[in-house]
């Protein structure tokens, strides 16, 4: 007995930390991510150069205390243009999950609330459009409309989109069922109201979820393209441009240039993704 007594109270310790918000690698991932959109927010007071600022006579320069991070080929900062980076680096998913979770949840809650031939035909270009890789359609904007960031976010947009109408149409479908929705149709509100108003904030955490989860994917994908050379072009300072740039000092034995926005990059996809999968376990639990 004095066993358990002794144990109750760490336990209850450990249920209220964690409760709000204790688990340490959840909380270490949202502080990393503070600190990456801190940095894109104020890049012109962090940076310590100029992202486009050069030294031929500081090619390829080890670490040191006035290049913390070295130089690249051409004796630009690395850390800052690190730093800068982070701006199209997050901007760009950014845009990718904010079009994507918009039009997805307008098109999950149509097909899920009006069933019928609507949802049949919404399913079947969902189906369709999940055969397409997001990275092919961007290659293919890119191809269409040119170089930059704005073809290829549109591209993946739409290409991210099916997984959030799937999702939103899924909940949709269940929350359908539920005696509230039926309580609210027998005192007369209209299916527009009760849609937007009473069935959507009960999904949102879920749809919220599934968004972070995209954040990381789009990242990678923004990057695989920048890496190789049809996103975010030159002289703007980019993760995946910055890594293909520094192709050549990992030849000459200065790998840094190249390794630290890959670092960059897999940092903030894998905290994005504990972020995601935190939130998502919560909600499971909550549901139950």
């Amino acid at each position: 007995m004095s066993i358990l007594v002794g144990v109750q109270p760490k336990a209850g310790r450990m249920s209220r930390l964690r409760s709000f918000g204790g688990n340490w690698l959840f909380v270490l991932s949202c502080a990393i991510l503070v600190g990456f959109v801190l940095l894109a927010i104020f890049a012109p007071l962090l940076a310590p150069y100029p992202p486009d600022a050069t030294d031929l006579l500081n090619s390829l320069a080890p670490p040191s205390s006035e290049h913390w991070l070295g130089t690249n080929q051409v004796g630009q900062d690395t850390l800052s243009r690190i730093i800068y980076g982070s701006r199209t680096s997050l901007i760009g998913p950014l845009s990718i999950v904010v079009l994507s979770t918009i039009l997805g949840i307008v098109l999950g809650v149509i097909a899920g609330w009006r069933g019928g031939w609507i949802d049949a035909a919404l399913s079947r270009i969902f189906d369709i459009m999940f055969a397409f890789p997001g990275l092919l359609l961007a290659i293919l904007a890119v191809a269409l409309f040119g170089k930059g960031l704005l073809a290829p976010v549109i591209a993946m947009s739409i290409a991210y989109t099916p997984f959030v109408a799937r999702l939103v149409r899924s909940l949709v479908m269940q929350a359908k069922a539920r005696p509230y929705i039926a309580a609210y149709q027998v005192q007369g509100f209209g299916s527009a109201h009760i849609a937007s108003r009473r069935l959507l904030p009960n999904i949102a955490p879920t749809v919220l979820a599934q968004s972070t989860l995209n954040f990381g994917y789009a990242v990678i994908d923004l990057a695989a393209l920048s890496f190789l050379g049809l996103g975010v072009q030159p002289p703007t300072p980019d993760w995946g441009a910055m890594i293909n740039e520094g192709r050549g000092a990992i030849l000459a034995g200065t790998p840094l240039s190249a390794v630290a926005p890959a670092i960059a990059i897999i940092v903030v996809v894998v905290s994005f993704n504990i972020v995601g999968e935190e939130l998502a376990d919560r909600i499971a639990g909550r549901d139950l």
